[in-house]
């Protein structure tokens, strides 16, 4: 019995998770018959699972086209999803409409990649973030200019900024911006698509530093989509690895860039740049260009540039298994192994 209770108390310990995926799948028609039945379409995010519990940061790495920013767009129900399960802080939100997220908007959002293209050129920066105070009713109207002030302040934007507009800053200028205007509605959940690929590098480091105090101060989650493996792995604690819409390998930081298990985590890994000039690098060059996400590949997705690829690669596909303690993974070549 003393057993038994130690085990409960020990899994009741565990912290909740924040967000829940399960088998998410998203695709867009691209060709439809006279009668409006769907005959072709483009599968953006295929069969995509994992678990993110509060305060972690996930990087989600993979080629352009792979399906990161779709997959973020479609967890925050910015689009309907074509399958699966999303649940959100113990709600599954899979099938809310527009009207049942309005309350939800509080408690996740987004930051975009381009800075330049998503604030409004026409409103100043004081119109910007109190817009979302106000709709949301987060303070009263009398002490709304004191909060978006203070939260400038938070964000590293200077009080006389107020009254200005976008034009006038700097592209790190403005993406402080955007991460205010996010962190307005006091988020639990923030997705970070491509936060810094638009900005210089000395700029970005300032950004990822800003984003990393403002999460140990306000508790936040962060879902951090990127390309750049450095960021990733210097701001993450899970990493999930996608490949033409599916996740391939997901896992925690340490284990995943100590043992990665798939030969496209692989061939990622092997593309970052080394500072040592003494080290030599051994470079896995993969042949070919991505598939079409309207036309993907039979079997394993990856196959096509896989240079380990086998018969059944091509025919069955892989299963996504746990292969050590938290670090999952999807291919043939392992399951072989065991």
């Amino acid at each position: 019995m003393a057993d038994e209770k130690k085990v409960t108390e020990a899994v009741s310990s565990e912290p909740k998770p924040i967000l829940e995926v399960n088998h998410l799948r998203k695709a867009f028609p691209i060709k439809k018959s006279l009668t409006g039945k769907v005959q072709q379409e483009l599968i953006a995010v295929d069969d995509v699972s994992f678990v993110l519990h509060p305060g972690e940061t996930l990087g989600i790495v993979g080629e352009s086209g792979c399906g990161k920013t779709t997959m973020g767009r479609t967890i925050l129900k910015l689009h309907p999803s074509s399958g699966g399960q999303i649940i959100f802080d113990g709600k599954d939100i899979t099938n809310y409409t527009n009207s049942q997220m309005r309350s939800l908007r509080t408690e996740m959002q987004i930051i975009f990649q381009d800075p330049y293209s998503s604030l409004p050129p026409r409103a100043t920066v004081g119109d910007i973030l109190s817009e979302p105070v106000k709709v949301h009713k987060i303070v009263p109207p009398s002490e709304v200019k004191h909060y978006v002030l203070n939260l400038m302040e938070q964000c590293g934007l200077r009080d006389y900024y107020y009254e200005r507009y976008p034009h006038e800053f700097s592209g790190g200028q403005r993406q402080r911006i955007c991460i205010a205007r996010a962190l307005a509605v006091n988020p639990k959940l923030v997705v970070c698509d491509e936060p810094v690929s638009a900005l210089d590098v000395s700029i970005q480091a300032q950004i990822i530093n800003l984003l990393k105090k403002l999460q140990k101060e306000r508790g936040l989650t962060y879902l951090f989509i990127s390309h750049d493996l450095s960021v990733v792995k210097f701001i993450s604690d899970k990493i999930g690895v996608m490949y033409l819409g599916s996740m391939v390998e997901f896992g925690n930081k340490k284990d995943i860039f100590a043992n990665p298990l798939h030969p496209y985590t692989k061939a990622l890994f092997s593309a970052i740049p080394n500072p040592d000039p003494d080290k030599k690098m051994e470079r896995i060059a993969l042949s070919g260009d991505i598939p079409s996400p309207a036309n993907p590949p039979k079997g394993c997705r990856f196959h096509t540039r896989c240079p380990h690829a086998t018969e059944k690669c091509k025919t069955d596909v892989p299963v996504y298994r746990e292969y050590e303690p938290g670090h999952f993974a999807a291919c043939h070549l392992l399951s072989d192994e065991e």
